[in-house]
């Protein structure tokens, strides 16, 4: 039989591993307490805020509006390991079926109602999760899993949205399969649609 100080040190080791391989995944952990200004700068307190989303002019139409605050908008958060967005969706907009490979999301409901989808993909078969959000509901969208939102109100939504990730990159469904001329016959093959419908789709150059 193992000793416990043979198991203690086998656990040990297992959770090392482990830490060790999540911070791989991660972003790349800051040395410093900050990244200063890449002029060499000495930073003052200006440095430190973001005031872009003051008096943002909101855009009616099919999409939602956002204003990102991630490293490359905000220097200041390069290796400490989180960014920000601003959302606004007017009437009848929506986030179009998306992932950030990079980081996971919390969206915050500042004002308004809004209808969210997760698709979950641990299983064999992807699962969708729906919910309507309300003023001060979080809704948690994991790392790397499509997720999208709608606002079927007639008011505007306003969301706030905090990634693990300076930034945590996006891959817009509709743009990447019908915005950059993939094979036609890979693309009626895998939907099982005409070439007529694959066409008017790439046409409208989605968002």
């Amino acid at each position: 039989m193992a000793s416990r100080s043979s198991v203690a040190i086998s656990t040990f080791l297992c959770l090392t591993a482990f830490a060790a391989l999540s911070a791989h995944a991660a972003d790349p952990e800051e040395i410093r307490d900050f990244a200063p200004p890449a002029n060499n700068a000495t930073p003052n307190a200006s440095y430190f805020t973001f005031d872009r989303l003051r008096n943002i002019d909101v855009k009616q139409g099919q999409f939602a509006n956002v204003t990102n605050a991630n490293v490359n908008a905000f220097p200041v958060l390069s290796g400490l390991g989180v960014s920000n967005a601003l959302l606004i969706y007017p009437p009848g907009s929506v986030n179009v079926p998306h992932t950030h490979p990079r980081g996971t999301e919390t969206l915050f409901i500042l004002e308004g109602t809004l209808e969210v989808g997760l698709i979950d993909t641990t299983q064999p078969v992807p699962v969708l999760f729906t919910q309507t959000l309300y003023k001060d509901d979080i809704f948690v969208f994991p790392r790397g899993l499509v997720h999208f939102q709608i606002n079927k109100s007639k008011k505007n939504v306003r969301a706030y949205a905090s990634f693990s990730s300076t930034n945590p990159g996006l891959v817009s469904l509709p743009r990447t399969l019908f915005g950059v001329n993939v094979d036609e016959e890979v693309l009626t093959k895998s939907f099982e649609v005409s070439s007529d419908i694959i066409r008017k789709l790439s046409a409208v150059q989605p968002f």
